[in-house]
């Protein structure tokens, strides 16, 4: 269906929903006055959203914003099917089905946004909010879910909430605010067990680079310090190059350098990548790429589209998942045992 018709289909269909919502009480939603500290107001990209009562029924849309109430130990009733390092192929990534598990629930609706957000699917859960801090939702987007329930977007910008902040936000929306900041405060202790073991990546410099292509290394992309893979870095002890530092400045989310320009990466003591064993001989072999000393002391981090790459890009239940063999695998960059 053209787009220029689907949103007046979507309207009545949402129309439908509310009216079936306003009839028919909901299952699981409380009678009872809201609590205190409701209404709550949440401030956003898009303006402010008021949430007039604990939600009973929460959907998230994008990625990973269902990891929130799950970790707070809430089963949403929908949440957006994972496209990426799903390697069963069930739409649910194993750090959420393990997550499931523990708190015996099966997976619940899981909306399709392989074409973009699928509302109707959304309004068929019929959320009391919709949780969304982590996303790059449109302003349009976020009038036509605002139509369904309260939504919290991100706080400024598409897709740059780092897992703090969409822990922060979509923990506000709940209601949750001190079990929020409970829950960042358990993963950063997390965290700093998993450092004290390696001690050698203290200070260490590290660079995420986003594609290179064995047929063609003559230009070298890589994310800024705006992306979250980046700021992960962070946490983890390491530190960003003045290279990248540099590209960063103006506010983009990935730079590129062409690789007759690779001494300008000179400051980068360990180089991560999604590629397999074939990119890894490539960039030893290249003529240029090869003299960048990551590449030359095997100081390299190669993903793969599989769960470890993808929690990369750190989430709040993922980051427990993957610390250990991430950072150890980070470790043996450091070290020159690149695999």
């Amino acid at each position: 269906m053209p787009r220029d018709r689907i949103r007046p289909v979507l309207a009545w269909t949402l129309l439908a929903w509310a009216l079936l919502a306003a009839l028919a009480p909901m299952a699981g939603r409380a009678e009872t006055p809201a609590p205190a500290g409701f209404p709550l107001e949440i401030r956003h990209a898009f303006g402010t959203t008021t949430i007039p009562a604990r939600p009973q029924r929460v959907a998230t849309v994008a990625w990973a914003n269902h990891e929130v109430p799950l970790a707070l130990g809430i089963v949403p009733v929908g949440f957006a099917a994972a496209r990426f390092g799903d390697d069963d192929g069930d739409g649910v990534l194993p750090w959420v089905e393990a997550r499931l598990q523990e708190l015996g629930a099966e997976p619940p609706a899981l909306f399709d946004e392989g074409d973009g957000i699928d509302f109707e699917a959304v309004a068929a859960s019929r959320p009391d909010v919709i949780l969304a801090a982590y996303s790059g939702l449109s302003r349009a987007d976020y009038d036509t879910l605002s139509q369904i329930a309260p939504v919290v977007a991100y706080p400024e910008t598409p897709w740059a909430t780092d897992w703090r902040e969409m822990i922060r936000l979509n923990s506000a929306g709940l209601g949750l605010q001190a079990e929020g900041e409970a829950l960042i405060a358990r993963i950063e202790g997390r965290i700093a067990g998993t450092l004290a073991k390696h001690p050698q990546l203290a200070g260490k410099s590290a660079m995420f680079v986003t594609h290179l292509d064995t047929t063609n290394l003559s230009l070298v992309s890589f994310y800024t310090t705006h992306d979250t893979r980046v700021q992960f870095f962070a946490d983890l002890g390491l530190r960003s190059p003045q290279s990248v530092v540099a590209a960063s400045a103006d506010g983009s989310f990935s730079g590129q350098v062409s690789a007759e320009r690779i001494d300008s990466f000179d400051d980068v003591d360990i180089l991560v990548t999604y590629g397999s064993r074939d990119l890894f001989e490539a960039m030893r072999q290249d003529p240029l790429i090869s003299h960048m000393p990551a590449v030359r002391d095997d100081a390299l981090v190669m993903l793969g589209s599989d769960p470890l790459g993808t929690a990369a890009n750190p989430t709040p239940l993922s980051i427990p998942w993957v610390l250990d063999d991430y950072v150890a695998r980070l470790a043996e960059a450091a070290a020159g045992k690149a695999r």
